[in-house]
């Protein structure tokens, strides 16, 4: 199970974001929200997210809502 700061500190490696970002939540958006993450960020969040977590995404799993908010992003990680 993925939990809250694990997917924040997965995020704040791949997007080599500062550390306000700690302060962010589970209703913090992503998409739209950070400008580091961009089409190309996605693909090295999802990397890390099938290397940290074991698990595998697929393309039809890649969605505007899977990567919302950080909430979502933790929903989505455990669901696999």
């Amino acid at each position: 199970m993925a939990s809250l700061e694990q997917i924040k500190q997965l995020l704040k490696e791949a997007l080599e974001l500062d550390d306000s970002f700690n302060s962010s939540d589970e209703e913090t958006l992503l998409l739209g929200n950070i400008p580091e993450f961009d089409s190309m960020a996605v693909v090295s969040v999802i990397t890390a997210l099938e290397e940290t977590f074991d698990i595998i995404v697929d393309d039809d799993d890649i969605s505007g809502e899977t990567f919302e908010t950080i909430g979502s992003l933790v929903k989505f990680v455990n669901s696999k």
